[in-house]
């Protein structure tokens, strides 16, 4: 993978730029992402807020509660309707948070290889996951507290 990583919406009103290698990229198998994506998964690359800055086009939102009782916020271009990535307002994740980027929305997808699987319990019988990559039967229990400890990982081994 080269950086930067580009991408946008499908209009192009919306577009980002990645500076940072990804922290994880992850396929989620509950059924909202089924319904959402009218396929088996939705798939993203996490980066650190620093690291992902958007620019033009506007942005409307959409929450849900999610089982945890958290608020699950998904951001779509008000154009074209392409949800474009999740949790804060694209652009504002404060320094040291995260973004998640949808996968699909990347200009060159050819890079990406999931290696995380979050509510594997829902995933489709048809759909094989990898030997060796992590599996979630639903969410980690901390999300926030596990994208952590990758970033710390990745950081000693940088050094």
């Amino acid at each position: 993978m080269k950086l930067p990583q580009t991408g946008g919406c499908l209009c192009g009103a919306v577009r980002y730029e990645i500076t940072g290698p990804p922290l994880v990229t992850y396929t989620c198998h509950c059924t909202v992402c089924q319904r959402l994506t009218g396929s088996a998964f939705s798939s993203a690359v996490v980066v650190a807020a620093e690291a992902c800055r958007f620019a033009g086009g506007e942005t409307r939102s959409f929450e849900r509660p999610a089982d945890s009782g958290r608020t699950v916020t998904r951001w779509v271009c008000a154009g074209c309707g392409t949800w474009v990535c999740n949790g804060a307002r694209p652009g504002t994740a404060p320094p040291g948070g995260f973004v998640a980027v949808r996968a699909g929305t990347l200009d060159d997808t050819s890079w990406l290889r999931p290696t995380a699987h979050f509510w594997t319990r829902s995933a489709q019988p048809w759909v094989a996951l990898p030997e060796g990559d992590t599996r979630f039967e639903t969410q980690p229990e901390d999300g926030l507290a596990w994208l952590r400890s990758i970033r710390n990982h990745q950081r000693r081994s940088d050094h």
